[in-house]
C-alpha cells in the first residue's frame, strides 16, 4: 500500500503502547483508525489522544478481549459501519506472561497462548475476507517479539514460542497472499524493550485462568533491562515502533525489527541451529 489516506485500519490492543503508537501514526497520515482493547480506561485514553491530535473523526473504539470470536467479528462489524471497509488489520493485542515455564500450568498456557496466538488467528478468520471481498487490497501486521529469534532467556518460556508462532505464521500467510496473486501485504513486528503496559500483563489475567502460580508473582514480567546500550536508545517510544510499522505497510516489509543491539543473540541462535545441521554422529 504506498499510500494509507482514507483506509480503514483495526487494531487489536490499540488504546496504549504498541498498539496506539500504530494508530497515531496510521492517524497522522489520513487513516480511519478504528481500535480495540479489553481495557476501558486504556480506551479513554485513545480516545483523548484521538481529540489531541485532531483525528476524533476518524475514530472509532471498541472494548474487546481478542479470545472472544463473535465479539471480534460483531467490533469489525461496527467498525466497518462506521469507518467503511476494512483495509488494514493490526493483531497487536498481547500478554506479556513470564515465570518458569517448568512450573507452569494449564492456565498459565491456555491464557499465553489464547490471547497470543489464537488472539492473532481469531483477527486472520475475522478479518481477512474482508480484505479479499472488496478487491482494494490491504495489509495485515502481526505484532510478535524480537526476543523470539533470540536466545533463550530465563522466565520466557510461554511469550516467547507464542511469539516465535506469530513470526512463523505471517511468513506463511505472506507467501500464500503470494501465491494467490493478491494485494494484500504481510508484516510482523519484533519489538524489542518499549515504554509500554507490559508491567500491567497480570493484572489482565481473565478470573478463570486466576491460580496459585510463579507467573503470578512477577512485578516486572521480562525483568530488569538498562536504560540504554552504547549510547543507542534501549527503551523505544511505542510511537517510534508506530513510523516503522507505517514504513513496513508502505514498502510491504516483511520483517521490522526495532532493535539491532540484538544482532549479538540472534547470531547465537542461529548459529547454533546451523551447528546442528553438521554430522556429527556416526553410526555404529
Amino acid at each position: 500500500m504506498e499510500s494509507v489516506s482514507g483506509a480503514m485500519s483495526f487494531v487489536t490492543g490499540g488504546g496504549s503502547g504498541i498498539g496506539l503508537g500504530i494508530a497515531r501514526a496510521l492517524a497522522a497520515q489520513g487513516a480511519r483508525v478504528a481500535i480495540c482493547d479489553l481495557r476501558e480506561d486504556h480506551l479513554a485514553q485513545a480516545r483523548d489522544v484521538a481529540a489531541r491530535e485532531g483525528w476524533a473523526d476518524r475514530f472509532a473504539a471498541f472494548r474487546l478481549d481478542v479470545t472472544d470470536r463473535p465479539g471480534f467479528a460483531a467490533a469489525l462489524d461496527e467498525a466497518e459501519a462506521r469507518l467503511g471497509p476494512l483495509r488494514i488489520l493490526v493483531n497487536n493485542a498481547g500478554v506479556g506472561i513470564a515465570g518458569p515455564v517448568d512450573e507452569a500450568t494449564h492456565e498459565d498456557w491456555d491464557w499465553g497462548v489464547g490471547v497470543n496466538l489464537i488472539g492473532v488467528a481469531n483477527g486472520l478468520v475475522a478479518g481477512l475476507p474482508r480484505i479479499k471481498a472488496h478487491g482494494k487490497g490491504g495489509h495485515v501486521v502481526n505484532v510478535a517479539s524480537e526476543g523470539a529469534v533470540m536466545s533463550a532467556r530465563l522466565t520466557r518460556g510461554i511469550y516467547a514460542p507464542t511469539k516465535a508462532a506469530v513470526i512463523s505464521l505471517t511468513e506463511h500467510l505472506r507467501l500464500e497472499l503470494e501465491a494467490k496473486g493478491l494485494a494484500i501485504g504481510a508484516s510482523v513486528v519484533c519489538p524489542g524493550p518499549v515504554a509500554t503496559n507490559i508491567a500491567q500483563t497480570e493484572e489482565n489475567r481473565p478470573a478463570a485462568f486466576r491460580v496459585d502460580s510463579p507467573f503470578r508473582t512477577r512485578g516486572e514480567p521480562h525483568g530488569a533491562l538498562p536504560a540504554d546500550t552504547g549510547g543507542a536508545p534501549f527503551w523505544l517510544d511505542p510511537l517510534e515502533v508506530g513510523h516503522m510499522t507505517l514504513h513496513a505497510i508502505r514498502a510491504n516489509k516483511l520483517y521490522v525489527i526495532t532493535h539491532p543491539q540484538f544482532i549479538d543473540s540472534v547470531k547465537a541462535r542461529h548459529a547454533a541451529i546451523e551447528a546442528a545441521m553438521a554430522p556429527d554422529y556416526l553410526p555404529r
